[in-house]
């Protein structure tokens, strides 16, 4: 059977935070595709604010910003239900940076219960503001294995990771059929409710276990240089993937180089292909 190259429409939700950022380096990241003649897929790229808008979408993007923020004005603009649709039900490509990562961990702690909302999608526990306040933000230097040879020249550079407030992947939890129960026992944590996947294929993101994509050694001079909170183990996780759902705890957004840009894009391209061939065969049956 074969799929034709589809358009998909990346949105980047604009409530609160940094997504203008992230829709400049998704531009850049499209353009690098064509260059690179990966596929003839027509990109689209969309500031999402409201449900509708939502809809429309085949990918998105929680930006960095402020985690509490994010949620509070998602619950108010009637987005809160719709994004958990997106992304546990539907169980489309979504990246979640920073902020978004927090959002999009089914269990955050150094909270209070009522602060916020989770979205929920990664069967993690995230430390919230793990690295400091803001003043002691940093970047560091990192090899990232999983962008393999995009762009070309730059496959082997390491890549700028910045790191603002950042939070951390504390712990990788046990998948569970509903909430996260003994996350929602611990104190000051709070935990994403739980959503059923729409079909067999949302159903197979769903069983994906956790990739830890990238971790920063605690033994980092730039880590060194902020002891706001414990580093009790070996390294810190700073990026995980679950089927169809992405995390970092740093800003890609904040630097000028796309390549995590483009290896996502060719994630989700890959997601949409995988989407319509079950759709074609579903409808064959």
């Amino acid at each position: 059977m074969t799929v034709s190259e589809p358009d998909v429409t990346v949105g980047v939700l604009a409530l609160q935070g940094a997504f203008s950022e992230h829709l400049q380096l998704l531009r850049q990241a499209a353009a690098s595709l064509e260059k690179k003649n990966i596929d003839g897929s027509k990109w689209r790229f969309l500031e999402i604010r409201t449900p509708e808008e939502l809809r429309l979408c085949d990918a998105l993007i929680l930006p960095g910003g402020e985690s509490t923020t994010m949620s509070l004005v998602a619950a108010r603009s009637g987005m809160l239900e719709p994004l958990r649709e997106f992304v546990k039900v539907l169980r489309k490509p979504t990246w979640g940076t920073c902020a978004g990562l927090i959002l999009l961990a089914e269990s955050a702690n150094r909270t209070k219960k009522g602060g916020q909302d989770l979205i929920g999608g990664l069967d993690v526990r995230v430390n919230r503001n793990h690295f400091g306040r803001q003043v002691e933000s940093f970047q560091t230097n990192l090899s990232l294995p999983f962008l393999g040879d995009s762009l070309g020249k730059r496959a082997n550079q390491p890549f700028r990771c910045v790191f603002i407030r950042a939070p951390v992947v504390e712990k990788i939890l046990p998948h569970r059929a509903g909430i996260q129960t003994e996350e929602a026992s611990r104190e000051g944590t709070i935990v994403a409710p739980s959503q059923k996947p729409a079909d067999d294929l949302a159903k197979e993101e769903l069983q994906a276990e956790v990739e830890i994509m990238a971790a920063l050694s605690t033994h980092s001079p730039a880590l060194q240089n902020n002891q706001e909170h414990d580093h009790p183990g070996a390294e810190d996780i700073i990026a995980v993937r679950q089927g169809n759902v992405f995390g970092t705890s740093f800003h890609p957004e904040l630097t000028d180089d796309p390549r995590i840009h483009v290896w996502w894009l060719e994630e989700v391209l890959k997601a949409v292909q995988r989407r319509e061939q079950f759709e074609v065969a579903d409808r064959t049956r």
